[in-house]
């Protein structure tokens, strides 16, 4: 089974309805309140972490069930830099480029990886922080992610998948759930 494709953007249009999705689906598969809750929260985290990590997103999100296996899919284009891929790849399981397979899928990952441009960490002016904490409407961003949704996934899901072609990105976080 599949569900509805939902199209997510960073201004927060569509994350209700993949969440409301996920939890139709689990409905449809009759999961208790429990397995309910942790897919939702899974979905939830999924999303947060890719826009963390992504910044800008207009992303498609999905899942899929079969049996007792639910996959939360979750499709979106970036601009791509050695930073973002690092962060994405070290986000995985098995921290590493699920479309670098093949032989060719690794000749190709190889190539994309070398022609990657440095993060651009620059700004046109720099204000101290406390004089743009006092300029309304002005978001101090923390440079770092602290990588709190990857945490909660990693103990939640029972894998995740990422793939990166070009300037797509697949994540697939998957759950199964025994008693179900």
């Amino acid at each position: 089974m599949k569900s509805d494709v939902v199209i997510i953007d960073n201004k927060g249009n569509g994350f209700k309805e993949a969440i409301e999705a996920t939890k139709k689906v689990a409905e449809f598969k009759c999961l208790d309140t429990k397995d309910s809750t942790q897919l939702q929260l899974c979905a939830e985290e999924l999303l947060s972490m890719a826009r963390s990590i992504t910044g800008e997103i207009k992303a498609s999100f999905w899942v899929e069930c079969e049996g007792s296996k639910f996959d939360l899919n979750m499709t979106t284009e970036t601009v791509m830099d050695k930073e973002k891929r690092y962060l994405l790849i070290n986000s995985s399981s098995e921290r590493k480029n699920e479309a670098a397979k093949t032989f060719l899928g690794m000749l190709r990952d190889a190539f994309e990886e070398a022609m990657l441009a440095e993060a651009d960490n620059s700004s046109y002016y720099e204000l101290p922080d406390d004089v743009a904490s006092d300029v309304a409407g002005r978001y101090i961003e923390d440079p770092e992610w602290d990588r709190y949704e990857h945490s909660i996934l990693k103990k939640l899901a029972d894998d995740i998948k990422i793939s990166i072609k070009g300037g797509v990105v697949n994540m697939v976080v998957s759950k199964s759930f025994p008693n179900y």
